[in-house]
C-alpha cells in the first residue's frame, strides 16, 4: 500500500468511504421506520469493508454490478448520493426516476450498472458487459458483487464458465456473510463452496477476511491488476458479517444469543479506526469524518423528503411495448 503519508491517506480514504456507507444506511433505516421510505430495505451494515476495499482499486470507467444489498457498492463506486436517496424515497430525482427503489439503483455515469433483486442476476449482466468491453477494445474491467446464496444459482455457473472460456475482464466478488436470507449458507452448500467451484471452472480465486478493509484492498489490487493485464477472470471470496436482519423489517430473532454482539467487536469500521489510532491518527480527525458523513446523509434525507414525486404521466415510460396488445380493448 505504499508508505508514509500515502499509506495514511489511503487508510483514511477507506475509512471515509465506510463511514459514508454506514451513515447512508443508518439514515435510510431511520427514514423507513418513520414511514418516509416505501418498502423494506436490504442494508449491508457490517459489510462495508468489502465495498470500500474493492472499489478503491477501480477506475472511473470500470463497471460494477451488484445484488439486492447494493447501497455500499454504489456509494463506493461514486454513485450520486442525492440520486440514491431520492430513489429510496421513490422521488422523481432518483437515479431510476423513483421506480427502481432500494434493490435496483443504477448510475451509469459512474459505471454502476445496477443492483439486482434477483439472486445472482448481476452475474450474467457483468459477464455481458465484459464481453462488450472486449469487443470495444477497452481496458476497463467489470467487478461483480454477489452473496454466498448466489453460488447455488445457475447464473453463477453459467457466468463463470463464459468468463473463463473467453478470458473476460471480470472480477467476481463473493460477499460471504454466511447466510442466505434466513438460511445458514453451510446448510445448503455442498462440496468446497465458492473457491472450489471457481477453481474447477479455471477461475483463480483468493479468500480474504472481508472485515479487514486493508486486506481486502491489498488482495483486490492484486486480482484487479491481473484481470486488467489480460489474464482473464478472477474471484475474490470475502468473509464478512451482516449486523442487521435480512431486511429493515427483520429483527433477526433467528440468530443465536450473543452472536451479533460478538461479531460487532470485529466489524470493519472499528477495526480500521483502531489501526489508524495506533498509527498516529487523531481521534478528533476520525470523529470529524464520521460526523461529516452523518451530516451529509441527514441533509440528503431532508432533501429527498422535500423532493417531488414522479409525474403520473410518466408511469408507462421505460416500459417496453412490443406492440402485441395493439387494438386490444
Amino acid at each position: 500500500m505504499g508508505s508514509g503519508g500515502d499509506n495514511r491517506a489511503r487508510l483514511l480514504a477507506l475509512y471515509a468511504t465506510m463511514c459514508r456507507i454506514r451513515a447512508f444506511e443508518e439514515t435510510a433505516l431511520a427514514a423507513h421506520r418513520a414511514g418516509e421510505i416505501p418498502g423494506p430495505l436490504h442494508v449491508s451494515i457490517g459489510q462495508e469493508g468489502v465495498a470500500a476495499g474493492v472499489c478503491i482499486n477501480l477506475r472511473a470507467d470500470d463497471r460494477i454490478t451488484s445484488n439486492h444489498r447494493g447501497h455500499g457498492h454504489a456509494l463506493a463506486k461514486g454513485a450520486g448520493l442525492q440520486g440514491m436517496m431520492e430513489e429510496l424515497f421513490g422521488r422523481a430525482g432518483g437515479h431510476c426516476g423513483g421506480k427502481g427503489g432500494s434493490m435496483h439503483i443504477a448510475d451509469f455515469s459512474v459505471g454502476m450498472l445496477g443492483a439486482n433483486g434477483v439472486v445472482a442476476g448481476g452475474i450474467p449482466i457483468a459477464v455481458g458487459a465484459a464481453q462488450g468491453l472486449r469487443l470495444l477494445g477497452s481496458s476497463a474491467i467489470v467487478c461483480c458483487f454477489f452473496g454466498d446464496g448466489a453460488i447455488n444459482r445457475g447464473p453463477f455457473l453459467e457466468g463463470l464458465n463464459w468468463a473463463a472460456l473467453y478470458e473476460l475482464p471480470v472480477l467476481f466478488v463473493c460477499e460471504d456473510n454466511g447466510v442466505a436470507a434466513f438460511t445458514r449458507a453451510e446448510s445448503v452448500t455442498a462440496g468446497a463452496g465458492v473457491l472450489g467451484r471457481a477453481e474447477a471452472l479455471g477461475v483463480p480465486a483468493a479468500s480474504v477476511d472481508g472485515n479487514d478493509a486493508v486486506l481486502v484492498d491489498e488482495t483486490a489490487a492484486r486480482l484487479i491488476a491481473e484481470v486488467r493485464g489480460g489474464s482473464g477472470p478472477r474471484l475474490l471470496h470475502a468473509s464478512t458479517y451482516r449486523l442487521t436482519g435480512h431486511t429493515s423489517t427483520d429483527p433477526a430473532h433467528w440468530r443465536e444469543a450473543g452472536e451479533v454482539e460478538t461479531a460487532r467487536m470485529q466489524e470493519p469500521i472499528l477495526r480500521l479506526r483502531a489501526r489508524l489510532l495506533a498509527e498516529g491518527a487523531s481521534m478528533k480527525a476520525l470523529d470529524t469524518i464520521e460526523g461529516d458523513a452523518r451530516a451529509e446523509m441527514s441533509a440528503a434525507r431532508a432533501a429527498a423528503l422535500a423532493a417531488p414525486w414522479p409525474d403520473l404521466a410518466t408511469a408507462w415510460d421505460d416500459v417496453q411495448d412490443d406492440g402485441a396488445l395493439q387494438g386490444v380493448a
